[in-house]
Protein backbone atom coordinates (compact mmCIF):
# COMPACT_ATOMS: atom_id res chain seq x y z
CA UNK A 1 0.00 0.00 0.00
CA UNK A 2 1.50 3.04 -0.94
CA UNK A 3 0.63 6.89 0.26
CA UNK A 4 0.94 8.46 -2.80
CA UNK A 5 -1.94 10.58 -4.55
CA UNK A 6 -5.06 8.99 -4.75
CA UNK A 7 -5.31 6.07 -7.09
CA UNK A 8 -3.91 2.21 -7.78
CA UNK A 9 -2.97 -0.34 -10.46
CA UNK A 10 -5.78 -2.05 -11.67
CA UNK A 11 -5.09 -5.91 -12.81
CA UNK A 12 -7.11 -8.07 -14.61
CA UNK A 13 -6.34 -11.58 -13.89
CA UNK A 14 -7.47 -14.75 -15.37
CA UNK A 15 -6.70 -17.20 -13.03
CA UNK A 16 -2.78 -16.10 -11.82
CA UNK A 17 -2.47 -14.96 -15.37
CA UNK A 18 -1.93 -11.27 -15.57
CA UNK A 19 -4.14 -10.45 -18.94
CA UNK A 20 -4.23 -6.69 -18.91
CA UNK A 21 -2.94 -3.57 -16.05
CA UNK A 22 -3.39 0.08 -16.19
CA UNK A 23 -2.83 2.98 -13.63
CA UNK A 24 -6.29 4.89 -12.40
CA UNK A 25 -4.79 8.66 -11.05
CA UNK A 26 -7.07 11.38 -9.57
CA UNK A 27 -6.74 14.77 -8.79
CA UNK A 28 -9.07 14.38 -6.21
CA UNK A 29 -9.19 11.91 -3.23
CA UNK A 30 -10.80 8.42 -4.08
CA UNK A 31 -14.56 8.69 -3.34
CA UNK A 32 -17.45 6.06 -3.68
CA UNK A 33 -18.37 6.69 -7.04
CA UNK A 34 -14.78 5.17 -7.63
CA UNK A 35 -15.52 2.53 -5.45
CA UNK A 36 -18.65 1.91 -7.60
CA UNK A 37 -16.95 1.80 -10.68
CA UNK A 38 -14.28 -0.64 -9.63
CA UNK A 39 -16.78 -3.19 -7.59
CA UNK A 40 -18.98 -3.18 -11.43
CA UNK A 41 -15.65 -3.61 -12.94
CA UNK A 42 -15.08 -6.81 -10.80
CA UNK A 43 -18.45 -7.96 -11.48
CA UNK A 44 -18.38 -7.60 -14.98
CA UNK A 45 -14.91 -9.32 -14.79
CA UNK A 46 -16.48 -12.19 -13.06
CA UNK A 47 -19.19 -12.51 -15.85
CA UNK A 48 -16.55 -13.65 -17.93
CA UNK A 49 -14.86 -15.80 -15.99
CA UNK A 50 -12.06 -13.26 -15.14
CA UNK A 51 -11.21 -11.45 -11.31
CA UNK A 52 -9.56 -7.87 -10.63
CA UNK A 53 -6.97 -6.79 -8.23
CA UNK A 54 -5.80 -3.66 -7.17
CA UNK A 55 -1.75 -3.39 -6.93
CA UNK A 56 -0.50 -0.08 -4.59
CA UNK A 57 -3.99 1.65 -3.73
CA UNK A 58 -3.35 4.78 -1.89
CA UNK A 59 -4.28 4.72 1.72
CA UNK A 60 -7.57 6.58 1.18
CA UNK A 61 -8.95 3.81 -1.26
CA UNK A 62 -7.72 1.47 1.07
CA UNK A 63 -10.00 2.61 3.42
CA UNK A 64 -12.85 3.07 1.72
CA UNK A 65 -13.02 -0.71 0.42
CA UNK A 66 -12.61 -1.68 3.91
CA UNK A 67 -15.50 0.72 4.68
CA UNK A 68 -17.27 -1.04 2.21
CA UNK A 69 -16.00 -4.61 2.57
CA UNK A 70 -14.74 -4.85 -0.66
CA UNK A 71 -10.81 -4.43 0.35
CA UNK A 72 -10.46 -8.56 0.91
CA UNK A 73 -11.88 -8.61 -2.61
CA UNK A 74 -10.04 -6.22 -4.80
CA UNK A 75 -6.69 -5.54 -2.92
CA UNK A 76 -4.30 -7.72 -4.08
CA UNK A 77 -2.20 -8.68 -0.56
CA UNK A 78 -2.37 -8.26 2.86
CA UNK A 79 -4.86 -5.33 4.46
CA UNK A 80 -4.51 -5.92 7.72
CA UNK A 81 -3.87 -2.34 9.55
CA UNK A 82 -6.31 -0.30 7.32
CA UNK A 83 -8.18 0.55 9.67
CA UNK A 84 -5.90 -0.50 12.90
CA UNK A 85 -6.83 2.77 14.25
CA UNK A 86 -10.82 1.86 14.63
CA UNK A 87 -11.98 0.84 17.67
CA UNK A 88 -15.87 0.45 19.09
CA UNK A 89 -17.47 2.88 20.82
CA UNK A 90 -17.94 2.54 24.76
CA UNK A 91 -20.25 -0.85 25.03
CA UNK A 92 -20.59 -1.40 21.30
CA UNK A 93 -19.75 -5.40 20.58
CA UNK A 94 -18.44 -6.03 17.00
CA UNK A 95 -21.00 -8.07 14.47
CA UNK A 96 -23.94 -7.66 17.20
CA UNK A 97 -26.83 -5.66 15.89
CA UNK A 98 -29.35 -4.16 18.49
CA UNK A 99 -33.45 -5.31 17.97
CA UNK A 100 -35.79 -3.11 18.75
CA UNK A 101 -39.08 -4.81 20.60
CA UNK A 102 -42.32 -3.01 20.29
CA UNK A 103 -43.01 -1.53 23.56
CA UNK A 104 -39.65 -1.08 24.95
CA UNK A 105 -39.09 2.74 26.33
CA UNK A 106 -36.74 4.53 24.91
CA UNK A 107 -33.81 5.21 26.10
Amino acid sequence: MEDGGPGAIVVLLAGDVHVAAWRIHTSTPPDLSLVDELARLQLAARRLGLSVRLQAPCRGLCQLLDLVGLADLLIDGPVSGVDAGWEPEGGEQLRVQEVVQPGDPPV
